[in-house]
C-alpha cells in the first residue's frame, strides 16, 4: 500500500530479528501539500478529463431536456442544453461560463433516463479520465507518506509450517499518569477517589494480594499440595508483609509472605533478606509472591533451617478492579525447584540430567521429589553469562505420545533417532562451559517455569 517493502532489513528468517508487521501510510496534511508530485499528475490527466468532458457536452448538445444541478454554485438551477449559442451564466466565484455546458464537478455519476444514447459513452469515459487522475493522486500520498505498524497484525508466512501455537507479546506499562487541577498542582488519585461518596477507601495492590491470596491459597504441581492458609494477617516487617498460617498435618505453621512489585522482579538479594528476616521472626517458612523473578533467585531455594517457597503471580491480578476473589483460579502457584544432576564424561565432557521437580509438601513440611511426568520441556544453557539465558539445548519431554503429535504437526515423517536424542531427561555432551556456570530451565505443563545455576 506504502509502494515500500514491508521488510526494512533483512531477516535471515530468525525469529530474534523481530516480526514482520503489517502497515498502513499515515496521511497527514503536511504530507500532501509537500507532495510536488501531486501537481505534476493534475496537469497530466487534466487535458484527458477535459477532452471527455468536452465530448460529453458536445453528445448533449441540443438536447430539449433540461438537467438539474445537483453539485457546486449552480446547485439547484437548471442547465438548457438547447440554449443559444451565446447564452452565458455566472457563478458565485464571479466567474461566466457557458450556459447550456456542464462543468467538471456538475457532471452526474449516472446518466439520467431522459439523455440520448449517444452521451452514455462519453460519460463512462470522463468518469474513467476522473477516476484515474484521483487514483494516482491517491498513490502517490500514500507512498510519500510517513506509515505506522500494525502490532497486532504480523506479516504471515503461509509457506512455513508452524509447530508452536499462537502466541502473543504484551507488555504492561510501569507508569502511573498524574493529574493536575485548576492550580497545577498534582492530583493524587487514591486521595481523589476515597473523597467520592460511596465509595470509601480504595484497595492497594498489597491488600488485593492478599485478599485473592486468602481464598485462592497457593497451588502447586498437584492439587492435592495446594497450600491453604487458615488466617492471613498483616505483618508489620520491612520485606515481609503479611503473616500466613497453614497446617502441616496436625501441626500449625507460620509463614512469612513477600509481596513483590506490581511493575518489576524480585531479586536474589531480595529473597535473601526477606528470609533472614523470617528466620529472626521464627517463621517456619518464607513465600514469595512475585511476577517474575530474577534469574539469579533460582540458584537457592533455603536460607538456613527457612525453606524458601517461590510463587509466580497470575498476570491476571494486574486486572485488580475486574477481578473477584472468587479462589477459583490459579493465582499463585509454585513450580518446584528442578531436581538436576551433572553426569561427568570420560572425555571431560559435561551431561545434564534431569531427575524431576522438587515440590513442598504443605501436610508434612518436607520437600519430595516428583518424576519427570510433570515435566514438558527443559533447556539447557552451555555456558551461562549471568545476564540471559541462552537456548543451546533443548528437551521435550510430553505426555499421551508427543511423537505422534510431532509429525501430525509437521504433516511429515519425524526421524525417530533424532527425536529419541531430543525426548529424553539426558542431555547430549557438551563441553565444559568458558564462564564456569550452566544454567538449566524447566517448563511445565502449565506454562510455569524456573530456572537453576550450577558451577561446572
Amino acid at each position: 500500500m506504502s509502494g515500500r517493502p514491508y521488510i526494512g532489513k533483512p531477516t535471515y528468517g530468525k525469529v530474534r530479528q523481530g516480526f514482520v508487521y503489517e502497515r498502513v501510510p499515515h496521511i497527514t496534511l503536511k504530507s500532501i501539500a509537500n507532495n510536488a508530485e501531486i501537481d505534476v499528475i493534475y496537469d497530466t490527466w487534466q487535458s484527458k478529463v477535459q477532452a471527455a468532458l468536452a465530448g460529453l457536452n458536445k453528445a448533449l448538445r441540443g438536447h430539449d431536456q433540461p438537467f438539474k444541478v445537483t453539485t457546486g454554485g449552480r446547485t439547484g438551477k437548471e442547465v438548457h442544453f438547447n440554449a443559444p449559442e451565446t447564452s452565458t451564466a455566472k457563478l458565485p466565484s464571479g466567474e461566466t461560463v457557458v450556459s447550456y455546458q456542464l462543468l467538471e464537478w456538475e457532471v452526474p455519476r449516472e446518466a439520467p433516463k431522459d439523455w440520448p444514447e449517444a452521451a452514455v459513452q462519453p460519460l463512462v469515459d470522463f468518469w474513467d479520465a476522473r477516476i484515474g487522475r484521483q487514483q494516482e493522486i491517491d498513490a502517490s500520498i500514500a507512498a510519500r507518506a510517513e506509515f505506522e505498524y500494525l502490532y497486532d497484525k504480523p506479516y504471515e508466512n503461509k509457506k512455513t509450517v508452524r509447530v508452536a501455537g499462537p502466541f502473543t507479546v504484551e507488555s504492561l506499562s510501569p507508569h502511573r499518569m498524574l493529574g493536575v487541577d485548576e492550580n497545577d498542582e498534582l492530583i493524587d488519585p487514591l486521595k481523589e477517589q476515597e473523597k467520592q461518596a460511596g465509595y470509601g477507601v480504595v484497595q492497594t495492590f498489597d491488600q488485593m494480594v492478599l485478599e485473592n491470596l486468602r481464598s485462592a491459597g497457593v497451588q502447586q504441581a498437584h492439587k492435592e499440595d495446594r497450600i491453604v492458609f487458615s488466617s492471613l494477617t498483616g505483618w508489620p516487617g520491612h520485606f515481609i508483609g503479611a503473616e500466613g498460617r497453614f497446617l502441616e498435618g496436625e501441626a500449625e505453621k507460620r509463614a512469612g509472605i513477600l509481596i513483590g512489585p506490581e511493575f518489576g522482579t524480585v531479586s536474589r538479594s531480595d529473597l535473601v533478606e526477606a528470609a533472614r528476616e523470617a528466620a529472626d521472626a521464627g517463621f517456619d517458612v518464607l513465600i514469595a509472591l512475585a511476577f517474575n523473578f530474577d534469574a539469579h533467585a533460582g540458584e537457592f531455594n533455603k536460607l538456613g533451617r527457612v525453606p524458601i517457597l517461590k510463587a509466580r503471580m497470575n498476570a491476571d491480578l494486574h486486572m485488580a478492579a475486574d477481578l473477584k476473589a472468587t479462589g477459583k483460579g490459579n493465582l499463585f502457584v509454585i513450580f518446584g525447584e528442578p531436581d538436576i544432576e551433572l553426569l561427568p564424561q570420560e572425555n571431560g565432557q559435561v551431561c545434564v540430567k534431569v531427575n524431576g521437580v522438587d515440590v513442598f509438601d504443605p501436610s508434612t513440611g518436607e520437600v519430595r521429589s516428583d518424576d519427570v511426568d510433570g515435566i514438558a520441556c527443559w533447556l539447557v544453557d552451555t555456558d551461562y553469562n549471568g545476564e540471559s539465558f541462552f537456548v543451546r539445548h533443548a528437551y521435550f519431554l510430553g505426555q499421551n505420545d508427543p511423537y505422534k503429535s510431532l509429525k501430525t504437526s509437521l504433516k511429515a515423517e519425524v526421524n525417530e533417532d533424532a527425536w529419541a536424542s531430543l525426548n529424553s531427561d539426558i542431555s547430549r555432551p557438551f563441553n565444559k562451559p568458558k564462564s564456569g556456570r550452566i544454567a538449566v530451565k524447566v517448563i511445565n505443563h502449565l506454562g510455569d517455569e524456573v530456572m537453576k545455576v550450577f558451577r561446572v
